[in-house]
């Protein structure tokens, strides 16, 4: 079955919502845009999802950021998951993965004419790969979706990593459609449950997980 990730959280109410239907993974950003937040407003927000029992898993969006702050903000905020934009090479990768007890995410952002050989290599050192689209002055968040046919067919020739996660342009509408296409482990949401940056509209929450098991099955 397909999991669930709501990313982009600001609210402590937001992130028990999507506890209560059923996510696996709850994100918060410390990589800048308008759903930024800081240390303490991160863990705040995050014990309010953990608090429920299963407990989805903590994960922090990182932009281009030292290996150093990474884990001072992973362990201020208790997260499970980092999942790095930007700058993720092995070096930082290796780094990172002997200093955390976690997962560590590798973000790869997709352009219309991207090559299998994009995604060749990119699961090597890592827990998980995340699918985003390629938009120019953004790291995600922008509501813009990957052509699903398309990386289907890229996964297909360069290789499937062993965990996917797929980022970029999901909403209620179309989640289904693209699990039956891609078959990812796990789909990511911020944008298109929100009534504005950083606000999560819940009836459109409770409309995405909803879909999104119809599509797992």
């Amino acid at each position: 079955m397909t999991e669930v990730k709501f990313c982009g959280l600001t609210r402590p109410a937001d992130a028990a919502r999507a506890a209560a239907l059923g996510a696996a993974y709850v994100g918060v950003i410390f990589a800048g845009g308008h759903r930024r937040v800081d240390a303490a407003h991160a863990r705040l927000v995050l014990d309010a999802a953990t608090a429920a029992t299963p407990a989805p898993r903590r994960v922090g969006v990182f932009g281009v950021q030292s290996a150093d702050e990474i884990l001072e903000l992973a362990a201020a905020a208790r997260l499970d998951v980092l999942q790095l934009h930007g700058a993720s090479d092995a070096a930082l990768v290796r780094d990172l993965r002997q200093r955390f007890a976690g997962e560590v995410w590798r973000v790869v952002r997709v352009a219309p004419d991207a090559e299998p050989a994009l995604l060749a290599r990119v699961s090597d050192g890592v827990d998980a790969v995340l699918v985003d689209a390629l938009v120019d002055g953004a790291l995600g968040g922008t509501g813009v979706a990957v052509d699903w046919s398309r990386l289907a067919r890229l996964l297909e020739r360069a290789g499937r990593p062993a965990r996917l996660v797929l980022a970029g342009g999901l909403r209620p509408e179309n989640v289904e459609q693209a699990i039956g296409l891609v078959a990812p482990d796990v789909v990511d949401v911020s944008s298109g449950v929100e009534s504005s940056p950083g606000i999560k509209d819940q009836l459109r929450m409770r409309a995405f997980a909803e879909s999104a098991a119809r599509g797992g099955q």
